[in-house]
């Protein structure tokens, strides 16, 4: 059984996960309910987005817990540059003893636009091109044709350093009066970041930088730094109901 395990807030991983499920079969966990260590497939298929010129936090938390004899294959996804993300990622399995075997990774569209609109024409040609780009990367992996990164300097400090400061990220956060405390936000933050306190939705400082919340408020009411940017992004070919759930 191959278990497919995925970290997805706007549904670009999950979309990718599926595809592989479609094809090859497994089961498909997301990795902030996922408790096990993988001991129980035969093969791991780990599919992230890049964040930072490395990977998210759960990630990053899983992967030292993984089963040391389980083949593991990971497909990385990213909207601007990989940056040695794919290098890292690959080092970091091997620092902990990890069976791994290769690292994909597959332009998607770009969901971190906190500070910048990405041109609606490019997200819908970006996510056109996607199931070529998975397609090559299952067929690859069926074949055993696996792809290990060329060694290469990677932006690990960058990353580490980013990576610290995810937390603050959620204090720049608010909501206008669109907000109707439908309590959406709430209940799909992957760590337990915001709240609805005396009727009003509070952030606080755990956040993982992965802007569920921003992208999929329906009324698009959560803002950042006070600025009432309106471009928002979900994946649309999959159920957004399904993302971060077990399938």
């Amino acid at each position: 059984m191959i278990g497919i395990l995925y970290f997805s807030s706007t549904g670009n991983s999950l979309y990718i996960a599926q595809k592989i499920q479609d094809q090859m079969g497994g089961q498909i966990k997301y990795i902030p309910n996922y408790n096990g260590n993988g001991s129980e497939f035969e093969k791991i298929i780990l599919v992230t987005p890049i964040y930072s010129y490395g990977m998210p936090t759960f990630v990053y938390d899983i992967i030292p817990r993984l089963n040391k004899a389980t083949e593991l294959i990971i497909i990385q996804n990213y909207g601007g540059m990989v940056g040695g993300a794919d290098y890292y990622i690959y080092q970091y399995a091997k620092e902990n003893e990890l069976n791994i075997k290769a690292v994909y990774t597959i332009k998607m569209p770009e969901n971190f636009t906190l500070t910048f609109t990405v041109p609606k024409f490019y997200v819908n040609r970006t996510l056109k091109n996607a199931d070529k780009r998975i397609n090559n990367v299952i067929n690859s992996i069926v074949s055993g044709y696996y792809k290990i990164p060329k060694k290469c300097k990677t932006k690990r400090d960058t990353y580490l350093k980013n990576k610290s400061n995810w937390h603050l990220i959620g204090e720049d956060f608010s909501t206008t009066q669109d907000c109707i405390k439908c309590g959406k936000c709430v209940s799909i933050c992957p760590v337990n970041n915001i709240s609805l306190q005396n009727e009003k939705i509070v952030f606080s400082n755990k956040c993982v930088a992965c802007l569920g919340c921003y992208h999929r408020c329906p009324l698009k009411a959560i803002i950042y730094k006070g600025k009432n940017k309106k471009d928002r992004y979900i994946n649309s070919n999959v159920i957004e109901s399904n993302i971060g759930r077990d399938l």
